[in-house]
């Protein structure tokens, strides 16, 4: 499904990563690591169409993405560090927003039973502007039940959720993957991710090591410069 060859990318006189290249095919996660600073959330960008990389090409289905434009962006659900809602809008009103905002619009008892899913049955009135901050992540977190796209990138969505939201994101997650789809995500947090096909990929130094988990697709490989892959962990 998306393709990343030789890709680089510079933050002012910095080189964050260079010569990376992975497949990242359906039924499949990927989970980004590295310490602050490693081009975990530029990385993320790059793959999104947001930041355009200083080398490489990033192919979806076979097509350049630069190429595919807005078809790319249509199969594509980003969430990054901010939660993307308006303050003085109720998370109804945010989720509907946000559905054309992504060419698939949904009727209000799909958002509704989204919110309810979520853990926000009763707010879905209140503007966000009056929700806890966790409440507020859930809200931006619920685009991903109503989602139909291939394609997930996720910035840290683990950050500021309870225990419960935890799991229903591990679940949904869980279910993209089995579905057909591919993720990839950056966390800080231990959490079993999925029991699909997982590739780990580690920056750093202007480096980066990629290895796959036992099952996952494609062969291990690492970019010139690297060290070794580590095993991935069971």
């Amino acid at each position: 499904m998306l393709e990343v060859t030789d890709l680089a990318c510079r933050r002012g006189e910095r080189e964050l990563f260079s010569g990376l290249g992975f497949q990242l095919p359906a039924h499949t996660l990927l989970h980004v690591r590295g310490r602050n600073g490693s081009g975990k959330t530029s990385l993320l960008r790059v793959l999104c169409g947001l930041l355009r990389p200083d080398a490489g090409r990033i192919r979806w289905r076979g097509e350049d993405i630069r190429e595919l434009a807005e078809d790319y962006h249509r199969e594509l659900l980003y969430f990054g560090h901010l939660n993307g809602i308006k303050a003085d809008l109720s998370g109804l009103e945010n989720l509907r927003i946000a559905s054309i905002l992504d060419q698939d619009p949904v009727d209000t008892e799909a958002i509704l039973a989204a919110l309810a899913r979520i853990g926000l049955e009763g707010f879905e009135d209140l503007p966000t502007r009056m929700l806890s901050q966790g409440q507020k992540k859930r809200v931006a977190l619920a685009r991903l039940i109503l989602s139909k796209a291939p394609l997930w990138i996720l910035d840290e969505p683990f950050t500021a959720l309870d225990v419960d939201a935890v799991e229903l994101l591990q679940q949904l997650i869980a279910a993209q993957v089995a579905d057909g789809g591919a993720v990839v995500l950056t966390t800080h947090q231990e959490v079993p991710l999925t029991r699909g096909a997982i590739q780990r990929l580690t920056l750093g130094d202007a480096m980066a090591d990629l290895d796959s988990a036992p099952g996952a697709s494609g062969p291990e490989s690492s970019v010139p410069g690297s060290s070794a892959p580590e095993p991935a962990a069971r």
